[in-house]
C-alpha cells in the first residue's frame, strides 16, 4: 500500500494549521484568555469554584494546564495538535465507514474550516470548540457499538460544555438506529468486522442505552465527588449553572442570521452532504447502512444548534462533525461537475477569511488585546521580582488577558467584574442592565470587606472608560475600598492603579 499521498496530506494539513495558529502567536482572543487566567490560578494552588470564580465546566482547564497555561507559541502549537486530533478522529470515523479516501476528505474538511472561518469562532479553544474531539469520539464509539466508551466520551464533552448532553443524545440515537439495523439483519459494526447478524435478532438498544448512561453518569459522578472533596461543589453549582443560565438568558439574539451565515460559509460541506444523501435516495450509493444514523445525527445537531438561536458563531460547532463525515462521502461520490462546484464553494471562505491572517495589526478585533498587552507590560515592569513574594492583581471589566500576560495571582476570588456588576461580558461595554442585582451586591460586599492582606498590588480598570455607567467609582459600596488606590499609568482606555502611598 502506498502511504506517500497520506503522508503528504498530513504534513500539509499540519503545516497549514500551524501557520494559521502562529499568525496569532502574539495575541489572545476572548474565551481562551479566560481559561488561561484560570489555569494560572490553579498553578498557584487554587481550586476553581472554591478559591476563584470560574463559570465553565472544569475539564476546560485541563487543556490549558497541559501546556503550562502558556500563551504565545506554546499555546499555538497546542492548538495545532488539538485540531490535528480532531482531524484524525474524523479520518478514523469516515475511513471505517467507507474507505481511506473518505477519511482524508473528512480530515481535510475539518482542517480547512478550522482555518477559514471567523477567527473568534475557530481559533480560541473554548468549550464549543474543545467539545468537537469528544463529540466525534463519542458518536464513533456509539456507531461501533461500544456504548460504555461512548457514554464516557459524552461525559467528557459535558465536562467541557453543558451542551455535551446533546452529544449523549446523538450517541443514543445512533446506537438505537444501529440496533434497529441489527434487528433487520445488518449492523455496520458487525459488517466492519466481516460478520452478519442473524435475521430476527432483537435490537440490544435498551442494554446499549443503559451502558451508555452508566458511562456518562459514572464520569460525572466522579467529577462531582472530586468537587465535593475539595469544597468546590457549591461554587460549581452557582457559577457554572446559576450564572450560566443567567448569561444565556441575557445573550443577544440574531442567531438565525448567524446560522444562515454559518451554513453559507460551509456551503461546500452542505452540498457534499446533500450529494451523499441524494445518492442514497437514488440508490447510487451501495453502502446504505450509514445513511440513517448520519442523517439523524445532523438533524439533531441542527435542531439543538437552533435552541435559543444565540448569536455567537462558535455555537454552531455542533454541526461540523456530522457534516464533515457525511460530506466526505458526498465528495467521494460526486462526479466531476459536482466536485468542481464543491471546490468552488470552498474558495468562498478561503477568499473571505484568508487575507485576515495578514491584516492582524489593523483589525479592530485585536485593538483591545494590544491595549491589554501594553497594560500587562506596565504592571509586569512595576511588579516585584519573581524571587520575592508574588504581587496580586484585580481586574475591573472583562480583561482576563491582562492576567494571562502578567501571570500574576488574583486578589480575592474574582477573575473579572461580571460577578460584581451582574452584567455579562458579551454586552458590558455598552449596556449596564444587570441580570443578578442582589447577587452582584453580595459579591461587592465580599470584595469591600476583604482582609487587608488580600488587597491587590495592582488594580487594572479596563471597563470604566468604555462604559461610564459601570465605572468602578460609581458603586458607593466600593467607594472606601477604591479610595485606597491611586493612578499608576494608562494604556489606551485601561487605567492602572496601585495602593496609595500615604
Amino acid at each position: 500500500m502506498n502511504h506517500r499521498p497520506a503522508l503528504i496530506f498530513w504534513l500539509g494539513a499540519a503545516a497549514s494549521i500551524l501557520a494559521s495558529r502562529l499568525a496569532h502567536a502574539n495575541l489572545l482572543w476572548a474565551d481562551e484568555d479566560y481559561h488561561l487566567a484560570a489555569a494560572i490560578q490553579v498553578l498557584y494552588g487554587k481550586f476553581p469554584y472554591r478559591d476563584f470564580w470560574y463559570d465553565k465546566p472544569p475539564l476546560n482547564l485541563a487543556f490549558y494546564l497541559i501546556s503550562g497555561a502558556r500563551a504565545g507559541v506554546v499555546l499555538r502549537v497546542a492548538d495545532t495538535l488539538f485540531v490535528l486530533l480532531c482531524c484524525a478522529l474524523a479520518y478514523r470515523f469516515a475511513s471505517r465507514l467507507w474507505s481511506r479516501r473518505e477519511g482524508l476528505f473528512a480530515a481535510g474538511a475539518l482542517a480547512f474550516f478550522s482555518i477559514f472561518y471567523s477567527t473568534p469562532a475557530v481559533l480560541p479553544l473554548e468549550p464549543d470548540t474543545l467539545m468537537i474531539a469528544p463529540h466525534l469520539g463519542a458518536v464513533y464509539m456509539a456507531w461501533r457499538r461500544k456504548p460504555l466508551l461512548a457514554g464516557v466520551l459524552a461525559a467528557f464533552a459535558f465536562q467541557l460544555n453543558v451542551k455535551g448532553v446533546f452529544v449523549l443524545a446523538f450517541c443514543l440515537a445512533v446506537s438505537l438506529e444501529g440496533g434497529l439495523q441489527a434487528a433487520r439483519g445488518f449492523s455496520p459494526a458487525l459488517a466492519d468486522a466481516g460478520l452478519k447478524s442473524r435475521a430476527g435478532l432483537s435490537p440490544p438498544s435498551m442494554r446499549a442505552g443503559a451502558r451508555m448512561l452508566a458511562g456518562f453518569l459514572s464520569v460525572n459522578a466522579l467529577v462531582l465527588l472530586a468537587l465535593s472533596l475539595t469544597g468546590s461543589l457549591a461554587g460549581y453549582w452557582t457559577q457554572v449553572w446559576r450564572w450560566g443560565w443567567l448569561y444565556l438568558r441575557a445573550a443577544s439574539g440574531g442567531g438565525f442570521l448567524q446560522l444562515l451565515g454559518w451554513l453559507g460559509f460551509h456551503a461546500a460541506l452542505i452540498l457534499a452532504a446533500l450529494w451523499y444523501w441524494a445518492s442514497w435516495y437514488w440508490k447510487v450509493d451501495e453502502k446504505k447502512s450509514s445513511f440513517r444514523p448520519l442523517l439523524i445525527w445532523f438533524v439533531l445537531a441542527l435542531a439543538f444548534s437552533a435552541v435559543g438561536l444565540r448569536s455567537a458563531p462558535r455555537y454552531f460547532n455542533l454541526l461540523l462533525p456530522p457534516l464533515a463525515i457525511a460530506g466526505a462521502r458526498g465528495m467521494s461520490l460526486a462526479n466531476r461537475r459536482g466536485l468542481a462546484l464543491i471546490a468552488a464553494l470552498f474558495v468562498i471562505p478561503a477568499v473571505r477569511f484568508g487575507p485576515r491572517y495578514f491584516e492582524l495589526r489593523s483589525w479592530k478585533d485585536t485593538a483591545m488585546d494590544r491595549e491589554s498587552h501594553r497594560a500587562a507590560e506596565i504592571v509586569s515592569a512595576a511588579a516585584r521580582p519573581a524571587a520575592q513574594s508574588k504581587d496580586t492583581i484585580f481586574v475591573w471589566g472583562y480583561r482576563p488577558d491582562v492576567i494571562a500576560y502578567t501571570r500574576l495571582p488574583i486578589a480575592g476570588r474574582f477573575l473579572d467584574s461580571q460577578p460584581l456588576t451582574g452584567v455579562p461580558a458579551n454586552r458590558h461595554l455598552f449596556d449596564a442592565r444587570t441580570v443578578a442585582p442582589e447577587w452582584a451586591r453580595e459579591n461587592r460586599a465580599e470584595l469591600a470587606r476583604a482582609d487587608p492582606s488580600f488587597r491587590p498590588a495592582f488594580l487594572v480598570d479596563g471597563l470604566s472608560l468604555y462604559n461610564p455607567q459601570l465605572a468602578l467609582g460609581s458603586y458607593p459600596d466600593l467607594a472606601p475600598w477604591f479610595a485606597q488606590y491611586c493612578p499608576l499609568a494608562r494604556a489606551g482606555l485601561i487605567a492602572i492603579y496601585e495602593p496609595c502611598r500615604r
